[in-house]
């Protein structure tokens, strides 16, 4: 068994390496060809900055595809299963009309019909849902239409979904990282666990996706170099669909008998935990998913299209009540990671009281952690050259007994008196900006933005 991880390992290994090598020649190919629009009312970045970061995603997976099929322990997947061809073909579609999007800004109807477009290829290929096991019923067969259009609606509801989460940096790569994290590790424990072969193409779905996000958030993290854009949310959306529907709808309920005693029925009944993963995919974007529900609903309801952009997503709620913009991403990883890992490790204690324990203990943690926007941890002064900047720990805090004796020098008097005025005006925010901008690309935007206008109205006041 030690082998077939290895393999993976490299997989990952290999994806990522790529992704990263290529980011950095894309980012100056974005710039040159000019795919850097302008800022938005809705973002929260403060300088342009080049997208098409789904170009450097897309050689990562063809990457890991090729590596893959020359590995002994998983070239068997691409011999018994067109599923691979299928994802190739369908990402290839879908990251065109992305990269097509992110320089020239095509309407939402024809990228919405790309994607059903881009689906329909997968289905053609055999990448389709063909049953579906119910507990307490047992496994219900789908028609050739109802596994097609199951098959579409999962694939575009996952891409938007991934689309919609897609406002922050690092946001969107960490939290389908995660997801694939969580669904490798079922989709392994299925394959060589249950001897399930046709577990293996989303086993390999999962590692490359894994290689594809690890590969491009050194450059997507806050303060962001790159954007991914379209091209490589709709990639990655597509790729965690392809993953869900793969394992889904082609592993037969009935080669999972073999270790379950009873009927069909009872078997499913009692597998009841181990059919929770099933859905892994759906329950991991349950965040993305509400955010695009919340949104398309507010939109109708404020007599807007359901495709208008806005700032009432999850992410902008988390900035405005104060959240700095790594806080901000990080909560959002907590919780998909709660969910994603929490379902995967009742499939497999479910008969332990103690996971329930657990995943009560880390909601009450992140509840806690939501109502806590204005704190920051600070670094021990011996750990700072081992953390980002914003989390060390000051040198004026070990210094400042020292100045505090020093008499002040001429003419600071003044100044000093309109630094605490302006302090005392603008305390209260001065502490989150410093918190949430790191640098140019800051995405705090709100407060900012606000003491800016009121200075700029102060200036031309008579």
């Amino acid at each position: 068994m030690g082998q077939p991880v290895r393999d993976y390992l490299l997989t990952l290994c290999v994806t990522a390496a790529v992704t990263y090598l290529l980011t950095g020649p894309v980012r100056k190919f974005a710039i040159a060809v000019g795919a850097m629009p302008a800022i938005r009312a809705r973002d929260v970045h403060r300088e342009p900055t080049p997208r098409l970061g789904g170009i450097a995603m897309f050689g990562g997976l063809c990457a890991g595809l090729i590596v893959a099929d020359h590995l002994f322990n998983l070239k068997s997947v691409f011999e018994l299963s067109d599923e691979p061809r299928a994802l190739l073909s369908g990402a290839a579609l879908i990251w065109l009309i992305g990269v097509l999007d992110d320089k020239f800004e095509i309407d939402a109807l024809i990228k919405l019909g790309g994607q059903m477009i881009a689906a329909a290829v997968m289905v053609i290929q055999g990448l389709t849902i063909l049953w579906l096991p119910i507990p307490g019923v047992g496994t219900v067969a789908l028609t050739q239409w109802q596994g097609t259009l199951l098959t579409v609606a999962l694939v575009v509801i996952t891409i938007n979904a991934v689309n919609f989460v897609d406002g922050l940096d690092g946001l969107a790569a960490g939290m389908v990282c995660i997801a694939s994290a969580a669904f490798f590790l079922y989709a392994y424990r299925l394959w060589y666990g249950y001897g399930i072969e046709a577990a293996a193409p989303a086993t390999l779905f999962a590692a490359i996706l894994m290689g594809m996000c690890l590969g491009f958030l050194p450059h997507n993290m806050h303060p962001a170099r790159i954007f991914m854009g379209d091209s490589g949310s709709m990639l990655i959306g597509l790729v965690l669909a392809a993953g869900a529907i793969s394992i889904t709808g082609q592993v037969d309920p009935d080669n999972l008998k073999i270790f379950f005693e009873g009927s069909e029925r009872g078997a499913t009944h009692a597998m009841f935990p181990v059919f929770i993963p099933l859905v892994l995919p759906l329950t991991i974007i349950a965040i993305p998913a509400a955010d695009l529900v919340l949104a398309i609903v507010r939109r109708t309801w404020n007599g807007q299209s359901p495709f208008a952009a806005d700032r009432g997503h999850l992410h902008h709620r988390l900035l405005e009540i104060g959240h700095s913009h790594s806080r901000s991403v990080l909560i959002m990883y907590f919780w998909s990671a709660l969910i994603a890992f929490g379902t995967v490790g009742y499939s497999v204690h479910a008969a332990s009281s103690w996971i329930v324990f657990v995943i009560m203990a880390a909601s009450a943690a992140g509840l806690i952690l939501l109502l806590m926007p204005r704190f920051t941890p600070r670094a021990p002064h011996w750990a700072n050259r081992f953390v980002p900047p914003r989390y060390r720990r000051p040198q004026e805090e070990v210094s400042a007994p020292a100045y505090e004796e020093e008499p002040p020098a001429e003419g600071s008097g003044d100044r000093q008196g309109s630094q605490d005025a302006r302090t005392g005006e603008e305390g209260a925010e001065r502490a989150p900006v410093a918190v949430g901008v790191a640098g140019v690309n800051g995405a705090t935007a709100i407060g900012p933005r606000s003491r800016l206008s009121d200075r700029r109205s102060l200036d031309s006041s008579p």
